[in-house]
């Protein structure tokens, strides 16, 4: 459960800085906020572009960066969601970019803006889950910079870009949560005037009046659409907004990148031509993208979002809790966070289960058979089973020893099968001509840890932000 914390993140772990805006009080990560948005407004639009002549050029602008195959591959994909990284990166590289200050010349860029963004199968959701840049987790062994190999760390999550870049955050992201990740884009803050501008602006809404002089910005309490320099200065600002902790930042992040897609997702911007075409530009301009991120997989992308209502888009932030060793450092809340991966990384295969004929669990007769190589394994299985009013006809062990859990069923039981499959993650009904008719056999592969049961995303989830709520209700 999130606890209420009220924290000064200030990073007092770095070395000092020349003084710039930031050093005057400007949020480091504020600096990424509204680059994220760059990339979600590219995903959510790219579908719409088969008409221009110039799609190719636009593909062209785009960096790449290679992921590694084992990192690409270190979690299955289970099913036809998409799950896209998004990284705001605080890199002063580049004549856009060293206007806001100069980082120390041997500095490396890290990731301030940390989002996992979930694209539900066939653009019915989207789910941002938002990574604070203070979270400590467990950093495994990445591929350095510099070509290197680091050790395995606890450190913040967003030092994982700084120690080997979109990849090793990329893998980091994956051993805590157990997501597959199908791409990454990485933006900094470039073109974030343009791209704000391109759609007309972007609404936000502050608490009170805002006169701070490190940021430049000067706004009175209440609604207001912004554009270019004050747009940016809002999302850079520190002073005189929220309480100054990460956590807070964090919240208006969701609602900045909540009031881009609903702004993003208009008929005044992809029905236009001329803001589409200054989106896409901008937003092209200040995007790296893993190789396999191609044009045409932003397009398929971009397809199944196009009818996505702007009520389905979420953002929430992961089960945290206090961390401990340092008061001004969270961690997850388990089992919360566990549960909440679970929930988002099996999403399309409920979907799927939801729609296809069950049963009641008191007339689905099963037997359990032990492969895992776990003594026991099938009689506890057995007896959670009946806890759960289904029939155990038996328990045993295979003649042949299975690679994966299975699920087999015989002759008119497919609806008994799909019931079982409800309580087991990952393994997919299939018919066998060995399997007695009426009956399903539950088969426990290696590394079988027990029941678990599918849970579809909940309608709400605590503490998420809608595209579509009053921005100013949540201020």
């Amino acid at each position: 459960m999130n606890s209420p914390l009220y924290l000064d993140y200030a990073d007092d772990t770095q070395a000092p800085e020349p003084e710039t805006l930031e050093s005057k009080g400007v949020s480091k990560g504020w600096k990424a906020l509204g680059w994220a948005s760059v990339a979600l407004s590219g995903a959510l639009v790219l579908g719409s572009i088969s008409a221009y002549g110039y799609v190719r050029y636009l593909d062209g602008r785009i960096d790449r960066v290679a992921i590694p195959d084992d990192v690409a591959n270190q979690v299955p994909k289970l099913n036809e969601a998409v799950n896209i990284l998004l990284l705001g990166s605080d890199s002063r590289q580049g004549k856009d970019n060293e206007k806001y200050g100069k980082s120390l010349v041997n500095e490396v860029p890290r990731a301030d803006v940390t989002i996992l963004m979930h694209f539900s199968p066939g653009g019915g959701a989207v789910t941002g889950i938002s990574f604070p840049r203070d979270l400590m987790v467990e950093i495994p062994s990445c591929t350095t910079l510099d070509g290197g190999t680091s050790a395995p760390q606890t450190g913040m999550i967003n030092s994982a870009f700084s120690i080997g870049g979109a990849p090793c955050t990329w893998k980091t992201i994956q051993s805590i949560t157990n997501i597959h990740i199908d791409h990454v884009a990485v933006v900094d803050f470039a073109g974030f005037k343009g791209v704000v501008n391109a759609i007309g602006g972007v609404e936000i809404c502050l608490p009170n009046d805002v006169n701070d002089r490190a940021s430049k910005l000067k706004l009175t309490k209440g609604k207001h659409l912004v554009k270019g320099e004050t747009a940016l200065a809002y999302v850079r600002a520190r002073h005189g907004l929220g309480d100054g902790s990460d956590l807070s930042r964090v919240k208006r992040q969701q609602q900045f990148l909540g009031s881009v897609a609903k702004k993003a997702l208009s008929q005044g911007v992809l029905a236009n031509p001329v803001k589409l075409n200054a989106l896409l530009r901008s937003a092209t301009k200040t995007v790296e993208v893993d190789e396999g991120f191609t044009l045409d997989a932003m397009m398929d992308l971009g397809t199944k979002l196009k009818d996505v209502k702007v009520n389905k888009i979420r953002f929430v932030t992961v089960p945290y809790a206090a961390y401990a060793p340092d008061p001004n450092r969270v961690a997850l809340a388990q089992p919360d966070a566990n549960t909440f991966f679970s929930q988002i990384a099996n999403d399309n295969e409920i979907e799927d289960m939801n729609k296809k004929e069950t049963v009641p669990a008191s007339q689905v007769q099963v037997k359990v058979l032990n492969g895992s190589g776990i003594e026991g394994a099938a009689a506890r299985t057995g007896e959670a089973l009946t806890a759960k009013e289904f029939q155990v006809l038996s328990v045993g062990n295979p003649k042949n020893m299975p690679t994966e859990t299975q699920i087999l069923y015989g002759e008119g039981a497919e609806a008994a099968a799909n019931t079982l499959a409800k309580q087991v993650s990952g393994a997919k009904p299939v018919p066998s001509p060995k399997v007695a008719p009426g009956t399903v056999h539950l088969v426990l592969g290696p590394g079988w840890t027990g029941l678990t049961p599918k849970a579809k995303l909940p309608k709400k989830l605590d503490g998420e932000i809608k595209a579509n709520d009053n921005i100013c209700a949540k201020t």
